[in-house]
């Protein structure tokens, strides 16, 4: 088979002087594009991702600052101008960041606050890796280089001549502290910035060492310096100045780290982690990181463009949630609680919301990464004892954004995945009590739970918004206990409890539309209605969106939409449909209705999370040639590996995910069940690389831009006519042949016995892992 093969540099930045030119194969880690996505805007997403430089799931992102203090577009693809080099731990731009300072080299004049030292800058003298950030800053003439590790970063700042040589560092507003100590050649502090909270006794402590003397040091507030001997502040605003003559050429290194518990710990965190390694030394171990994150799954042959665009949907899964846990002196894990403002034992993980995530971001963790789940599992344990609720939007606490009880799925599929050894019940304990009262914010516990156990639905006239929405959401997350509940052996009159409320889906559905409708309180479908309606009854969407949020009894569906042909047709219909709209209930429109308006898809809003999975929903009626083809042309045309290269929000990982499942063929619609529904690979051959230390083989020869249909399919060499894969069987090891051609095979997956589960098809059963 011909592998794919491009010129690039050698994996050395431009700035290094090893640079060397030749051919080779390339490593997974230079096909990925940290920009992908950051050519975004408040009023159209095109991702609004940012060049996050870190490694896998560390404690702390850095990315370089374009946007103002504060201002949750930290990077924009668009923006002329570098204000700093940012520690980050922004899941969002809607949601904003927490715990962030900045770094930035000045030359010249003494200019420190954001607007004086900030400095012009190209993409053409940028470098973006996941594990390393280089870009020339042209007002100080001065190439700034940074590298990560889990809690750590080092900087390197190339200088030219000057004896006005600075480095500023920003605590930023909101409660901050700065120290200089120029005998030790350190500079200390801590912020307090956070965008959601509340949160109890939240800092981030940093220190940094300069490999440099420092000649000259002072402090500010504000846009203020301090007198001359104030190397201590404490203020709303604080930040440190230093200064030293240099060299033309003179390379001045950083060494950086903080903590969310201590100064100490800071410092702890920064001997444990750099060591006494060198700039090169820390990016070598972090593109190693990188190299074995993202080689664990091996694509072969198709476009540059594809494969670059998969490694860089790859790169995006493999965030948030972010470690919130560092390890003490004796080497045990230890947190910082927002809930308590406390040190307590154990993992804990921020930075994500369910609502987003538990469709497809969580499902690939627990196929390809169980073990970094596992710690996450974990540490909704501590976030349900010390809160007292699982998050539903952890940022880092609990934030009151978005809507459902999705932790349920969350949990339930790490447990029906066969994820073990840890407190399962606690957890269970934790889902019944979310899913029974109300939260002390509408964003946990469930808003409207009174309503929705006595009626079955959240009605439409009681002052409570994205009703509608909820109620799905919520018969689906009744679907997840259930299914643990089963696995977990409780009581049956407890596991028939949540088996008829996942079924209150049904006392929405309209049949005089066809679709998803809000009720009032007295049992009537609420009017007028306008099924292209964002919002009100739905969340940032409208019922031709959340109809099919059904994820657990698709069947169930199909037969209130009157049979598999009318269902296929409502399906059509979503394409077909021009890409009207009511956006009265914003007033105005918002982001995702003009990335739906935009996309010549019809009424798909593929760039927000209710309508990902529908694509996938024609293999219940029988008909997967129709998902085969929505699949790779949503795939084709919904992704590039360019600054605009997605089609709204990014979000924590889910859109990235969506992209990758896909192309290796097969989605997991319903999360909590050991299924994945079959769509059709991208790739000629894929090899996923299980943790178990199993292979799945992914292969598919005749793939092409116009074959894009499947023939056949072949499981371990026998024929497999079903329309999903079993995740046991593909822990198991397993080799998959597709047989690709131009046209569909209308015959293949149309027998009642190769559909997928619905919760209507009580013979199915599903694996329990043991």
């Amino acid at each position: 088979m011909k592998k794919l093969f491009i010129w690039i540099l050698a994996s050395v930045p431009f700035f290094s002087s090893a640079q060397v030119s030749k051919k080779t194969e390339v490593s997974p880690v230079d096909l990925v594009n940290p920009l992908m996505g950051t050519d975004s805007k408040p009023e159209l997403s095109n991702g609004n991702t940012y060049p996050a430089v870190a490694v896998p799931w560390g404690m702390n992102l850095w990315t370089p600052q374009t946007g103002t203090m504060g201002n949750g577009w930290a990077y924009t693809y668009a923006a002329d101008k570098i204000r700093g080099f940012k520690q980050t731990h922004q899941p969002s731009p809607w949601m904003n960041d927490y715990g962030q300072f900045v770094i930035m080299p000045v030359t010249g004049k003494m200019k420190f606050d954001q607007d004086g030292r900030a400095s012009w800058y190209s993409h053409k003298s940028e470098t973006a890796k996941p594990y390393y950030y280089g870009v020339y800053l042209a007002d100080h003439d001065v190439t700034a280089e940074l590298t990560p590790t889990e809690r750590a970063a080092q900087f390197r700042f190339t200088y030219p001549k000057s004896d006005s040589s600075f480095i500023v560092i920003d605590a930023l507003d909101k409660g901050s502290y700065v120290k200089v100590l120029p005998k030790e050649r350190k500079i200390v502090g801590y912020t307090t910035k956070y965008a959601r909270g509340p949160l109890k006794e939240f800092k981030n402590h940093f220190v940094i060492y300069v490999d440099k003397p420092i000649v000259l040091a002072r402090t500010f507030r504000g846009k203020t310096l301090t007198g001359r001997d104030s190397l201590e502040l404490t203020s709303n605003h604080s930040g440190a100045v230093i200064g030293f003559k240099t060299a033309k050429g003179e390379k001045v290194n950083l060494k950086v780290a903080s903590s969310f518990i201590s100064q100490e710990q800071a410092e702890l965190n920064l001997s444990r982690e750099l060591a006494q390694d060198n700039f090169d030394a820390t990016m070598a171990k972090a593109r190693e990181r990188w190299e074995k994150t993202l080689g664990r799954i091996k694509v072969e042959g198709g476009t540059e463009e594809q494969q670059r665009t998969f490694y860089s949907c790859l790169y995006r899964t493999l965030f948030f949630p972010h470690k919130m846990y560092e390890l003490n002196a004796a080497n045990k894990a230890v947190h910082y609680s927002p809930y308590t403002g406390k040190v307590h034992d154990g993992y804990r993980f921020a930075g994500t919301g369910f609502w987003d995530t538990f469709r497809a971001l969580y499902p690939f963790l627990n196929l390809m990464y169980p073990a970094i789940n596992k710690e996450m599992q974990e540490g909704l344990i501590n976030d349900y004892k010390e809160g007292g609720w699982l998050p539903e939007w952890s940022s880092p606490g609990y934030s009151d954004i978005m809507i459902g009880n999705n932790s349920a799925s969350v949990v339930a599929d790490a447990y029906m995945k066969g994820l073990r050894g840890y407190d399962i019940e606690k957890l269970y304990e934790a889902l019944v009590h979310g899913a029974n009262n109300e939260g002390p914010i509408t964003a946990i516990g469930r808003k409207g739970v009174e309503y929705y156990n006595k009626l079955g639905y959240v009605p439409y006239d009681v002052n409570i918004n994205e009703n509608a929405a909820r109620t799905l959401e919520y018969a689906y997350d009744d679907f997840a206990i259930y299914q643990l509940a089963k696995a977990l052996k409780r009581p049956q009159a407890e596991i028939d409890l949540y088996a008829k409320r996942s079924q209150n889906y049904r006392n929405l559905y309209d049949p005089a539309t066809g679709l998803m409708r809000g009720k009032n309180k007295d049992g009537k479908f609420q009017a007028p209605f306008n099924p292209f309606k964002w919002g009100d009854a739905f969340t940032e969407g409208n019922s031709w969106h959340y109809s099919w949020s059904v994820f657990h009894d698709v069947q169930g569906l199909i037969d209130l939409m009157g049979g598999k042909q009318n269902f296929v047709k409502k399906l059509d219909s979503v394409f077909t449909l021009p890409p009207v709209f009511d956006d009265s209930y914003y007033g105005g429109v918002i982001h995702e209705i003009r990335e739906m308006q935009i996309a010549n898809m019809g009424q798909y809003a593929h760039g927000n999370q209710p309508i990902q999975h529908m694509t996938y929903l024609y293999n219940f009626a029988g008909e997967p040639w129709k998902t085969q083809y929505w699949a790779r042309e949503t795939m084709n045309r919904m992704y590039k590996p360019t600054p605009d290269g997605y089609c709204g929000d990014e979000d924590n990982g889910q859109t990235s995910a969506w992209y990758v499942f896909s192309a290796m063929g097969f989605y997991p619609v319903c999360p909590g069940t050991d299924q994945y529904v079959l769509g059709a690979p991208l790739f000629p051959k894929m090899t996923l690389e299980l943790e178990n230390g199993k292979k799945v083989e992914i292969e598919a020869p005749a793939n092409s831009a116009q074959n894009l249909y499947v023939q056949d399919l072949k499981l371990n060499g026998k024929k497999h006519e079903k329309n999903w894969l079993g995740h046991f069987e593909l822990m198991k090891g397993a080799k998959l042949r597709f047989d690709m051609a131009d046209k569909p095979n209308t015959k293949r997956g149309t027998e009642e016995s190769a559909l997928p589960f619905s919760f209507s098809k009580p013979q199915y059963v599903t694996q329990d892992g043991e």
